[in-house]
């Protein structure tokens, strides 16, 4: 057994540190010297102090997948926005929140963060706490009534995961968490285009 090559620390943390600046910089809206400085400074003295554990990636990125995810996000986003806001305008009407708890098919810590990250950024539905090690997350739903009730409102949690699974992860994840793999489902297209010519 070969021992695993030893990298220089804080080798793969250029591309965060050069990510750091950006976010910096588009935060203070003002692109000069001293922004892109005081960038660099603070980004590396977060990625110097603030060590944390890589995040194992096995997946691959499927274009079709992501435009998938970031078209119904931006629909969810724009449909949720429209229902707060009629929360906000009927004052009569008290929401029926709720706390769930939703346990998802896939233990990875980065297909968690990004299913927890975008059932956030939605509009009326908030996670209150992720348990990595059990996959599971909770979330506070603003009104269960108008999602359609706390089975649906689990269930589009569980649909947003599998759209992250479907635009990131690898077959063999997807086959993991219960799902059918994108290079199976290519392959059964083609055979059934096969079979009906």
């Amino acid at each position: 057994m070969s021992p695993t090559p030893r990298r220089r620390p804080g080798s793969a943390q250029w591309p965060n540190v050069l990510w750091l600046v950006v976010v910096w910089v588009l935060l203070w809206g003002d692109l000069s010297v001293a922004n892109v400085l005081a960038g660099l400074a603070i980004s590396l003295l977060i990625t110097r102090g603030l060590r944390m554990s890589p995040i194992d990636f096995q997946g691959t990125v499927h274009p079709f997948g992501l435009l998938v995810l970031v078209a119904r996000f931006l629909v969810d986003l724009v449909h949720a926005s429209f229902q707060v806001s009629l929360l906000a305008l009927r004052p009569r009407r008290l929401p029926h929140g709720a706390v769930i708890a939703v346990q998802l098919r896939s233990h990875s810590d980065l297909y968690l963060t990004l299913t927890a990250e975008l059932c956030s950024l939605v509009p009326g539905s908030l996670v209150v706490e992720a348990h990595r090690l059990t996959g599971r997350l909770y979330l506070h739903v603003l009104d269960v009534e108008q999602v359609g009730g706390i089975e649906r409102a689990r269930q589009i949690v569980l649909d947003q995961e599998e759209r992250v699974l479907r635009a990131f992860a690898s077959d063999p994840e997807l086959l993991e968490a219960g799902l059918t793999p994108v290079g199976l489902l290519r392959r059964l297209r083609r055979r059934g285009s096969e079979v009906g010519a």
